[in-house]
């Protein structure tokens, strides 16, 4: 748990002040931080309940005197949930107070704030907070698709070597994280929408353009990314089939190039009189036959296209 204070130096770090708090940030909260928002600085419960919950939705929501705004912010995933996610994160509002609340790791919060002090940036409300935050998140997700994109790029390169599974999956595990970011950006915006016209006339109007810019850019660039993977997975999906097609012709052309002596010899191993039975070259000649038509097949087979 972490308290700023908004200067004309951007966010500055400062001891927790119950009395004359600013914007306290809580990141992966442990049992204690969490009984102190609630029992001490009087946090609904359902707020935090609602920023626990992996699929919570951006909205806007109240409690008394409380405000929450949940939007969802791109972070780094790990197992089969793909290389990156999307978390909710809420801003508290009561009276001065600001309080942000994730459950997840993210870099978003940081970015926030040195972006804040490179620029000298002041925030003086609570839109204005929300807007700038949303920035840095649209940032992140454009980096993030970004490295997105040069993976199924790379992917594409591999693609005339050899087709792994673990390749298919990484894939799969990306396009899912697509999903996730579509879906985020998609409710961001809704949510961006909602708050122009809750605090009508109170936020920066230039601000407010940058960054719905910025998400229908960050929308933009996930359908497009979204459409290059899927080109991408089908064009893996007609490689695997065709080396099937060509492993399973190789094959058929061998075992036909085999049924040639095969025959041979199992007619000559039948238990019944046949001609060169006495013959003491009999052997050398059944071989030298089988070799033969052995040859002519695979010839023919060369021919046709089969090898």
């Amino acid at each position: 748990m972490r308290n700023y204070k908004s200067t004309e130096n951007g966010f500055i770090e400062h001891p927790v002040d119950a009395d004359h708090p600013g914007w306290i940030n809580v990141e992966c909260p442990d049992e204690a931080e969490i009984n102190e928002l609630v029992d001490r600085m009087h946090v609904p419960q359902s707020f935090v309940n609602y920023v626990g919950d992996g699929d919570e939705r951006p909205r806007v929501d109240h409690e008394g005197d409380w405000e929450i705004t949940i939007l969802r912010i791109p972070a780094r995933g790990s197992g089969q949930d793909g290389p990156y996610i999307t978390v909710p994160i809420g801003v508290i509002f009561h009276g001065d107070v600001i309080i942000t609340l994730c459950f997840h790791p993210n870099d978003v919060i940081d970015y926030f704030i040195d972006y804040t002090r490179k620029r000298g940036i002041a925030v003086s409300n609570r839109p204005d907070f929300i807007l700038h935050l949303v920035y840095s998140a649209s940032f992140w997700y454009a980096k993030y698709l970004q490295i997105i994109n040069n993976d199924v790029t790379q992917a594409g390169r591999e693609m005339d070597r050899s087709v792994k599974n673990s390749d298919l999956l990484k894939l799969m595990r990306l396009q899912k994280t697509l999903v996730y970011f579509n879906t985020s950006l998609q409710g961001n915006e809704i949510m961006l929408e909602r708050l122009e016209r809750f605090y009508s006339g109170e936020y920066d109007t230039e601000l407010l353009d940058d960054v719905g810019i910025e998400l229908r850019q960050s929308i933009v660039t996930v359908q497009i990314y979204t459409e290059i993977l899927e080109s991408t997975m089908d064009t893996l999906g007609s490689v695997i089939s065709n080396n099937v097609n060509s492993v399973m012709g190789r094959m058929t052309a061998v075992s036909i190039v085999l049924m040639v002596p095969t025959l041979i010899a199992s007619f000559y191993g039948m238990n019944v009189d046949i001609s060169l039975s006495s013959n003491p070259y009999a052997f050398v000649i059944i071989i030298c036959i089988s070799l033969l038509l052995t040859l002519f097949a695979l010839i023919w087979l060369r021919h046709i296209k089969w090898f």
